[in-house]
């Protein structure tokens, strides 16, 4: 038996004495379905109210459009040249008028004659009276006489003003997300800056007192494998991390776990280890003394079972609620309530879209588990996801070399059948962007 198939059966007996979903449990503990909790992430990030600011252009890559983004001028703002050549008035051959010709940026030309032609430049203004502009392969010379080598039609290659937008147009509506091509957009639009709502922002708490920060581990010690990773994988998704601390298991951890949940200038805390029901679990019981309220305790899914989303009350001088993200020590578990809890929570305080459902056809058996949803990493391939090995919620291997996690339901998956496909936020070829 391999380890990834013993680890599956220990899942399965484990599963035969637990609570079922949504069952309320001895300890009146409540796993909510992963699809559920998934959205009550949703709701809880957009009951928040939102945030906005005003940046210049390059600090709004990412961030999502507060307000409609209009058009303050007409585009193009003057009649414009498409394409190296000539402007041409009236019906050829055209007597070519001296001088250097019109170039982008210049001022504006002197009005055509009819019969004449003047070279330009793209982008260059055209001037007044044109008629067309001939594309420089498609015309030739004869000493001071242009002659088109083609029919020539009137408003040819000629951008005209407007063409793109009028004045006041709307270009994008709120709510859009500001990519490159946004940013370009915006500046030919005459923008120097836009009203967009921040990133949230997060702190990360990483739980434990058997966490090494370098070297091998030994001796019971092992690395600290969630404090590299989660703060780029939450960037990714479009959190600012305001910082990343660590905090052990004791009761002076305890009470720094305390102030931190409290305190934090963070409008996302996440944290991780210490939301299961061992001595040095934490998560609760500071949770309960700061009042929070659970929406997610526990959520239906292997690995990343005892993760939680908790909503805490206003703090003062601050006119938003918090939300803690407990995420399980275990890196694949961890990386399981990034993806079921924090990505969904993040892009609804963004005021992000939710990512529409991609599916794809797994290639191969997937064993599930009696009542839980499983996620593992798959490759893609094509219109296939292959399941990788090595899967198990303290492995990070398989979830390094994957393209996304597929979605396999309770009692798990047969060859061919399809699958929902949560891409990973630095995948090539993945299902999303």
């Amino acid at each position: 038996m391999t380890p990834t198939d013993a680890e599956h059966a220990l899942d399965q007996a484990l599963a035969l004495v637990s609570r079922a979903p949504e069952a309320g449990g001895a300890g009146g503990h409540r796993a909510s379905v992963w699809a559920r909790a998934r959205d009550i992430a949703v709701h809880a990030g957009s009951g928040v109210r939102a945030r906005t600011h005003q940046v210049p252009l390059p600090e709004a890559l990412g961030e999502v459009l507060a307000e409609p983004l209009d058009a303050l001028t007409d585009l193009p703002s003057f009649d414009t040249s498409a394409m190296d050549g000539w402007a041409v008035a009236g019906p050829g051959p055209w007597t070519i008028r001296a001088g250097d010709g019109v170039l982008a940026g210049s001022g504006r030309p002197e009005p055509l004659a009819d019969g004449e032609a003047v070279q330009i430049a793209t982008g260059a203004r055209i001037p007044a009276d044109t008629t067309a502009v001939i594309r420089s392969e498609h015309c030739r010379e004869s000493g001071t006489q242009l002659f088109a080598a083609r029919p020539v039609h009137t408003g040819q290659d000629i951008r005209p003003r407007g063409q793109e937008c009028r004045s006041g147009d709307l270009l994008l509506p709120a709510g859009s997300l500001v990519t490159p091509a946004v940013l370009g957009l915006a500046a030919a639009a005459g923008y120097d800056g836009l009203t967009t709502r921040p990133r949230p922002r997060v702190e990360i708490l990483v739980l434990g007192d058997e966490l090494l920060t370098e070297g091998r581990p030994h001796d019971g010690l092992i690395r600290d494998a969630l404090s590299p990773m989660l703060g780029p994988w939450l960037t990714r998704l479009g959190a600012e991390v305001i910082g990343t601390r660590r905090l052990g298991d004791d009761p002076a951890g305890a009470e720094a776990l305390l102030k931190a949940v409290t305190t934090s200038a963070a409008d996302v805390v996440v944290t991780t280890g210490g939301t299961a029901s061992g001595p040095v679990d934490h998560v609760h019981p500071v949770l309960r003394r700061a009042g929070a309220e659970l929406l997610v305790d526990g959520v239906a899914v292997r690995p990343g079972h005892p993760m939680l989303l908790a909503r805490i009350g206003e703090a003062p001088g601050r006119d938003t609620v918090r939300h803690l993200v407990g995420l399980p020590g275990n890196p694949l578990a961890a990386v399981s309530g990034l993806l079921t809890l924090a990505d969904p929570l993040l892009r609804a305080l963004a005021g992000r879209r939710r990512r529409p459902r991609c599916t794809a056809t797994v290639e191969g058996d997937v064993p599930g588990h009696p009542h839980d949803t499983r996620l593992v990493p798959v490759l893609l391939s094509g219109e296939h996801a292959v399941p990788l090995r090595y899967n198990g919620p303290a492995m990070l291997r398989g979830v390094a070399a994957a393209d996304a996690l597929a979605v396999v339901p309770p009692h798990g998956a047969r060859s061919g059948q399809e699958l929902e496909i949560l891409d990973l936020p630095w995948a090539s070829g993945g299902c999303f962007t």
